[in-house]
């Protein structure tokens, strides 16, 4: 099977430098159908090719492949409900308002967290980091909207610890089925130059490859329930098959009354957020042509993953958009355009 225009617009985005480096895998709850690796690493002279085999940072991607996941293990386990008082898990978590926040506030962005904190830019220790989130306060009523909270899933990632009586990284570890691609957290140093590099990063003062992107999961060591993962296409197509395998039959993650349920969008005014996951609107990141009851995410760092169930297809789509500047914003209006395209090599083939 071909994808003329799918491949056309990967191209295009090397070409106008959306991103150095985009790795596509287009597949159906049995198999891939089709990916394409295209660009280099980076823009250096010299620079790598991009290949299908290479690992990415897959930034916000760990929201729904690691920590919902685990939600649903830690529910199906009975350690967990989505009526769980997040205090319950975390007794230390006092901040003024959040008597009744729940696992599945945070699952759904309802607690009244802010989105993002700049906490790494004042704390320079883990623990008082951890300590610092644990303090971060409310910003609306719970339940009152939807506002994507990174802060949300970072305490959420604390709390499955604490359930689960491990680290978030060791319970992931567990979890992945063994012989899999990897996919995983604290990528080994000796395959660090064969990742694709995110930002030159200010911060840190360098390059940032191999190592986390996103500044608040690095003060957390590179293992945190809203960032983290590094993986290639296939590993999450991997994931993603497995996914719509268990909209049907029981399944290493789920069975289809759980997975129905985590992919149903919530009764929070104004939102579309399932739990963990979001759902298909016309202006979303997967264009206009997957089926409404479509799931999906997107990660910072130029990625995404969408899941049309109706449709038995999966659409992942890594790039290091980011690199080497986040300020870098060509790629965003192009990953609908790209959905879209595959959507109609498909229907066209």
């Amino acid at each position: 099977m071909t994808f003329a225009r799918t491949h056309t617009l990967l191209t295009e985005g090397v070409r106008e430098r959306a991103y150095p480096a985009v790795v596509c895998e287009v597949g159906r709850a049995t198999a891939p159908l089709w990916s394409e690796a295209l660009g280099s690493l980076s823009y250096a002279p010299g620079a790598a090719a991009c290949v299908e085999s290479t690992v990415f940072d897959l930034a916000s991607l760990t929201k729904v492949i690691v920590t919902t996941s685990l939600v649903m293990k830690q529910v199906q386990a009975g350690t967990l409900t989505l009526t769980t008082r997040v205090r319950e898990c975390l007794p230390e978590w006092r901040v003024p308002g959040t008597e009744d926040v729940t696992i599945g506030h945070l699952l759904d962005h309802s607690s009244g967290l802010p989105a993002h904190v700049r906490l790494w830019e004042s704390v320079d220790d883990p623990d008082i980091f951890r300590r610092a989130i644990l303090e971060v306060p409310l910003e609306r009523p719970v339940g009152a909207t939807s506002v994507y909270s990174d802060v949300g899933f970072m305490l959420l990632g604390f709390a499955l610890e604490a359930r689960g009586h491990a680290a978030l990284s060791a319970q992931w570890e567990a979890l992945w089925p063994h012989g899999w691609p990897w996919l995983g957290f604290q990528p080994s140093r000796d395959i660090w130059p064969a990742i694709a590099p995110t930002e030159a990063d200010a911060w840190r003062g360098r390059l940032v490859q191999g190592e986390v992107h996103d500044e608040n999961a690095a003060m957390l060591q590179g293992v945190a329930g809203h960032a983290g993962l590094f993986g290639t296409a296939a590993a999450v197509g991997r994931f993603a098959s497995t996914v719509l395998q268990s909209f049907h039959t029981d399944t290493w993650l789920a069975g289809p009354t759980m997975m129905r349920a985590f992919a149903a969008r919530r009764s929070v005014p104004g939102s579309s957020r399932a739990l963990g996951w979001d759902t298909m609107l016309p202006t979303s990141s997967c264009g206009t042509r997957l089926s409404a009851s479509s799931i999906g995410h997107t990660g910072f760092t130029g990625t995404s993953l969408w899941i049309d169930w109706e449709r038995d297809l999966y659409v992942v789509l890594l790039t290091n958009r980011v690199h080497p500047a986040r300020s870098n914003e060509r790629f965003p209006p192009m990953r609908a355009r790209i959905h879209d395209a595959i959507v109609m090599d498909l229907e066209s083939a």
